[in-house]
């Protein structure tokens, strides 16, 4: 079988101007970066007046390492949508770095469902991430030299809340001691790094309507606290300006395409297991009001990055979805069933059938929503029709619409089925209703999420936590919404607890202000915010050919 690498190879991508004029946006709202990506002016979308078009969210079951193709999934419906003669455009997020090198490697789909040029997407890109990066580190270096310069804000070392970011896993930066080597290297003290798709501003960007509500938004970042307690936001460092300087064109979403010429807007990228998972407002915007069906997704699980996205992304920025898709595979199922990695290529029907409880939670959990899911069945060669027949069988049962997908393998004439079924589901969809009201206190809050999202039997908050929320509190910030961090791999915080985990207890061990995004982050049992590399990871892979072509990013 020939690798995504092959394939892409056999596809020229069509100049990115013809993609614009395709949505219809005028040439002058461009900046090009070569010939095949473009970023769109902000103004594209303010002299639009157009009917915004539909919005269809896609998410997927709990992950597993055999992969449910999500993103993948949402590129062969957009070319589905395309091949039907359907106005259509992609809201994807930017890959990170550090998964590509680490171990999930690229995020750009796969097969004959791909975005391109993947190799330039997958790394660097238009360098968004990296003026991510730098504007949060920014902060952090004004910080430091501010306490060295004589300290005028009184920030206590020991209560700085903002920590610096890179685009890499490094799990040896996650907290280190800054400081050291003497007088002239500055003030001693313990420090950390997460990784930039985690970071404050990673989130800010995202979240932002326009380069107002951004600069609103660094202005009231909090930051630290001084000796006598008082907080210490990002403005009274005076260089939130400079913040804005550095991310004026990272605000303009990018302008991409399929293997079918697709349009794809692809920008934002957080993660959904330590972020809200979804792309930016912006681009989702833009997908909108340039095309009558905007295609977008939500990070891992539905429990994850969909729950962030009806609860922050859909509160925040008044959007609403009028069709869902659950995607999930037959292998994934086996494994939740209690199948091993190794073994999913053979037929297992009693493995499958086990794991159809984790499917089954998901379709509760979008109903929690107000809304009817279509759930996709990424094929693999391997399925055999018994198997899919099974989880068939049980979407039946559950009245939920069902559409087997070859898109891996087919492109858009793989989803066809599935384009038609959520087309269909759009009459179905009442306006959506999220999980808990902004007037809860924050643990009723999180045990909403826990309970209703997860099936935790309840939630207990360490010493530490009640310390946090006790802070919340005292900043009267428990109006926010709360953003879960937790593992992907399972519905629990035990990231070993696969399909539909029952009588456990979700522990919170701390709280992130992020006063600036506008949400709480919840950080629950063991995950971490800045990511490890595995003992191979898939760098391992890549060689830079003659040729140009980058080998191994997959």
């Amino acid at each position: 079988m020939a690798t995504d690498v092959e394939i892409a190879l056999q596809f020229t991508p069509r100049p990115i101007s013809e993609i614009a004029e395709k949505l219809g946006i005028e040439d002058h709202y461009l900046n090009h970066y070569g010939r095949d990506i473009a970023k769109v002016d902000l103004r594209a979308l303010s002299h639009n007046d157009r009917q915004p078009g539909k919005l269809i969210l896609v998410s997927a079951t709990t992950p597993t390492p055999s992969g449910e193709g999500k993103t993948t999934t949402t590129i062969g419906l957009g070319q589905a949508f395309s091949q039907l003669n359907e106005s259509v455009c992609l809201a994807l997020r930017e890959p990170s770095l550090g998964p590509c090198l680490g171990m999930k490697g690229g995020a750009t789909g796969g097969g004959y469902s791909q975005i391109m040029p993947a190799d330039r997407i997958n790394l660097h890109f238009t360098g968004d991430f990296h003026a991510i990066t730098s504007a949060n580190n920014l902060v952090s270096a004004a910080i430091d030299n501010h306490i060295y310069h004589g300290n005028k804000l009184s920030i206590d070392p020991r209560q700085i809340v903002w920590r610096r970011v890179m685009d890499m896993n490094d799990r040896s930066l996650r907290k280190i001691v800054l400081g050291l080597g003497g007088k002239l290297q500055g003030i001693p003290r313990e420090g950390g790094f997460d990784i930039t798709a985690a970071s404050e501003v990673m989130a800010m960007l995202c979240l932002a309507e326009d380069a107002e509500d951004l600069q609103q938004r660094l202005d009231r970042t909090l930051i630290g606290f001084t000796y006598d307690g008082e907080p210490v936001y990002a403005r009274q460092l005076e260089i939130t300006g400079a913040m804005m300087a550095l991310l004026r064109d990272a605000l303009q979403p990018n302008l991409v395409q399929s293997f079918e010429g697709t349009p794809a807007f692809v920008h934002g990228g957080p993660f959904a297991n330590i972020a809200h998972g979804c792309n930016s407002v912006i681009a989702t915007r833009m997908a909108m009001q340039y095309a009558d069906w905007a295609i977008t997704e939500a990070g891992f699980g539905f429990d994850l990055g969909a729950e962030k996205f009806f609860d922050i992304k859909c509160r925040i920025a008044n959007l609403d979805p009028d069709a869902v898709v659950l995607v999930t595979t037959v292998r994934a199922l086996k494994m939740h069933g209690g199948k091993q990695k190794n073994a999913l290529e053979s037929e297992d029907l009693s493995a499958v059938k086990l794991g159809l409880g984790n499917l089954d939670k998901h379709i509760e959990s979008v109903v929690l929503f107000n809304k009817q899911p279509v759930v996709a069945l990424n094929r693999f060669a391997t399925d055999t029709d018994a198997e899919v027949a099974i989880i068939r069988d049980r979407c039946n049962e559950l009245g939920v619409a069902f559409a087997e997908t070859t898109h891996h393998t087919d492109g858009g004439k793989g989803a066809l089925e599935l384009a038609q079924a959520v087309m269909g589901s759009v009459t179905q969809n009442q306006p959506f209703k999220p999980l808990y009201d902004l007037d809860l206190t924050v643990l009723e809050k999180v045990r909403a999420v826990c309970k209703q999202m997860y099936g935790a039997d309840d939630v207990a908050f360490t010493k530490e936590a009640a310390k946090d929320l006790q802070l919340v509190e005292q900043l009267r910030l428990t109006h926010l919404p709360v953003c879960i961090a937790k593992a992907p791999s399972s519905l629990s915080d035990d990231p070993l607890l696969h399909g539909r985990p029952r009588d456990f207890e979700v522990t919170v061990r701390a709280i992130q202000i992020n006063s600036g995004a506008g949400f709480l982050v919840i950080l629950t049992g063991d995950i971490l915010r800045m990511p490890g590399l595995p003992k191979q990871p898939a760098a391992n892979k890549m060689r830079l050919l003659k040729s140009g072509v980058i080998e191994g990013l997959e």
